[in-house]
């Protein structure tokens, strides 16, 4: 997770600022891994002080002195460049990607596209300048002492174009002025651009970053730019020094104390809105939907079946009306009507219904998973969407018996299991590589031998919240069938049917932030398939799994029973085909509730596909991040089936945003 190698430049220059005094080592240990980069930085500012000390005044200049030390310094100066240059190379695609969006969603906020432009001016302008010093250090051995002196003299000096004027002019624009400060939602672009980023749904996978991750990634560029800047002002006071042009002792330590304070005030601030913002990320619907690349089906659970009333009783009569059936099979094909020329529902019929008497039946080939394109009623009603009929309508007649009995033709719903039904679910544990100290990073759906899976992205943590990227890989998924040897239902796999297709959409999120996720596995509650997190504690510090063969443990969500009364239910009714909606789907559900697969509507689909439809998508954040938690959601749009999709609840670095509790 390399975009925290970023995280709070500011405050981590300010603890080991030139000549004072730091936190206790408990406070450096619990804060994130900016700290490595920034020590080296002000180290190397710190050894170029010691250059400098015991330079000569005005008065008592020794030129080849001078110019042995200014390119000591340049020296210096090349080494806390180089750190700065490399970390802001690691982080400037997920920077990049945070304001792309800012300029995506809010293009219409003419005030906040303002601050937004101000900002990338007065960033552009200190990089400039910072670009100009490192242009120095390259040609430490030619240049003029007039040159340097111009160069530091601009820098340092208390007007509108110097660096100093500039840093203020960031650190207002983003965060307001301080006397206003206590009306942080109007004057606070962070806050404003948060709670904007988690009502745009689009964003969010845009970036794959969740909104404490987005804060971040804007924050970086601002704390990038104002170590530059703090660079740039600390050497200018150095090679002013250099050349005997003064002490600069005032002059640097009030500049560190006005730097302290916009630290101060910004990281308060910044740990406000980290922990107001949302740790979610999910998948949004790609341009085009594919089936067994972006999404998958389950099959043939409930597919609408058309079957005379005469085949649906053992004594073949028709006494009844097709609503007397709501649970029954089919029990022969009398004298071989339009019962043999369509394969047979093995499994148990519900909810018979009567629409019409006669019928053009239009068949889907043989090798879909559907059994009818549409079904024409001579009353004008149309089951599905009428169009061309590859293999031709068979017309289907009702019929009467001995004049007093309507041998109708009823339309039911079939629970048939057979190879074109795909309705497994995974149970067993899918657990991280904990040994070699990995953990989950990211999570999608994956049916393996028509059995679906929680697939899980590990990734190996290092110290400080750091996932290894090289290390990413999605673990294999175990490639068993259902009908494998010592393989059972309800151990192994769960099976739908009528009477068990229910899911329950939960996030299962922990507030122990010394815990991270290793491992997930559904479980059965009752009917309900319900989801587990398995969560490893860790040293934030060192990054290691701490003996997670003990210090483990599964959590879920347990409100559910058999009858799912303490839960609400998200209902499916007559919908569409789930790619048929022209709009992207948006997320419709909220922890506590549960979902039950059902067939499409009769009139938009005859009933012929099970809906929600599962994405299949990566859900992963970007940059990869332990997780705090897992989610089940629903997405979807009114009157079509909708997507269940996996989702994940990033970990919570907040804790780990200290601000210095000593002043300088």
């Amino acid at each position: 997770m390399r975009f925290i190698n970023w995280v709070l430049p500011l405050l981590l220059a300010t603890l080991v600022a030139l000549q004072q005094p730091t936190l206790t080592d408990a406070l450096i240990e619990d804060v994130l891994d900016i700290i490595h980069v920034v020590k080296e930085v002000t180290s190397g500012v710190l050894k170029a002080w010691d250059i400098v000390q015991s330079s000569p005044l005005a008065a008592n200049i020794d030129f080849p002195l001078m110019r042995e030390k200014q390119k000591k310094v340049l020296q210096r100066l090349k080494e806390v460049s180089k750190q700065i240059d490399n970390t802001e190379d690691q982080h400037a695609q997920y920077v990049a990607l945070a304001i792309e969006s800012v300029t995506s969603f809010m293009h219409n906020n003419a005030p906040i596209m303002a601050k937004m432009n101000d900002i990338s001016d007065t960033i552009n302008r200190i990089s400039s300048r910072y670009q100009q010093m490192q242009k120095y250090e390259a040609y430490k051995d030619k240049l003029e002492m007039s040159t340097l002196i111009t160069f530091a003299e601009w820098t340092v000096s208390p007007n509108a174009h110097s660096v100093h004027h500039l840093m203020d002019r960031l650190h207002i624009t983003l965060l307001g002025n301080e006397d206003r400060s206590s009306n942080t939602t109007s004057t606070n672009l962070l806050q404003q651009l948060a709670t904007a980023y988690e009502v745009s749904t689009d964003q969010i996978c845009n970036t794959m970053q969740s909104a404490q991750q987005f804060i971040y990634s804007l924050y970086a560029d601002i704390a990038l730019t104002e170590l530059k800047a703090y660079t740039m002002m600390e050497f200018s006071w150095m090679m002013l020094r250099v050349y005997g042009k003064g002490n600069y002792t005032q002059e640097a330590e009030i500049m560190r104390s006005e730097y302290e304070k916009r630290t101060e005030r910004t990281l308060k601030i910044l740990k406000d809105v980290m922990l107001r913002a949302d740790r979610i990320v999910y998948r949004c619907d790609p341009t085009k939907h594919v089936r067994g690349v972006t999404y998958d089906e389950v099959t043939r659970l409930l597919q609408g079946y058309i079957e005379n009333e005469v085949d649906l009783n053992k004594e073949e009569t028709c006494r009844e009306t097709c609503d007397f059936y709501q649970s029954t099979r089919s029990e022969g094909c009398f004298k071989d009507l339009y019962c043999s020329r369509q394969p047979k529902c093995s499994g148990r019929l519900y909810n018979c219904r009567f629409v019409d008497s006669d019928m053009w039946v239009c068949p889907s080939p043989q090798n879909s998973t559907r059994r009818y394109e549409f079904i024409e009623y001579e009353n004008g009603r149309v089951l599905g969407q009428r169009g061309k009929c590859t293999r031709g309508t068979t017309k289907v007649d009702s019929w009467w018996r001995y004049l007093l009995w309507h041998c109708s033709y009823c339309f039911c719903l079939c629970d048939e299991e057979g190879l074109k039904s795909d309705r497994f679910f995974n149970l067993r544990d899918t657990i991280a590589d904990v040994k070699r100290n990995r953990v989950v990073t990211g999570l999608r759906f994956v049916k393996q031998n028509r059995i679906f899976h929680l697939q899980i992205q590990e990734g190996e943590l290092l110290p400080r919240g750091i996932v290894n990227q090289s290390t990413l890989e999605w673990k294999p998924v175990e490639k068993y069938n259902v009908f494998d040897r010592h393989v059972k239902n309800g151990v192994d796999y769960h099976k739908l049917s009528y009477e068990k297709r229910t899911i329950d959409l939960d996030d299962v999120d922990t507030d122990d932030n010394s815990f991270v996720v290793t491992g997930v596995r559904f479980r059965v509650v009752g009917t309900h398939l319900n989801l587990e997190a398995y969560y490893s504690e860790f040293d934030f510090r060192t990054g290691q799994l701490i003996r997670p063969e003990y210090n483990s443990y599964w959590k879920s969500n347990d409100n559910t029973d058999v009858s799912g009364a303490r839960r609400e239910k998200l209902r499916l009714s007559n919908a569409d085909v789930s790619t048929r909606t022209i709009a992207h789907s948006i997320p419709l559900s909220r922890h506590n509730q549960y979902i039950d697969f059902t067939n499409t509507g009769l009139d938009k689909d005859a009933a012929q596909s099970t809906v929600p439809f599962m994405d299949i998508q990566d859900v992963v954040s970007n940059p990869p991040v332990p997780l705090a938690g897992i989610g089940i959601y629903y997405k979807g749009r009114n009157g079509y089936g909708g997507f269940l999709g996996p989702k994940i609840i990033t970990y919570d670095f907040m804790p780990h945003v200290q601000v210095p509790k000593n002043r300088f």
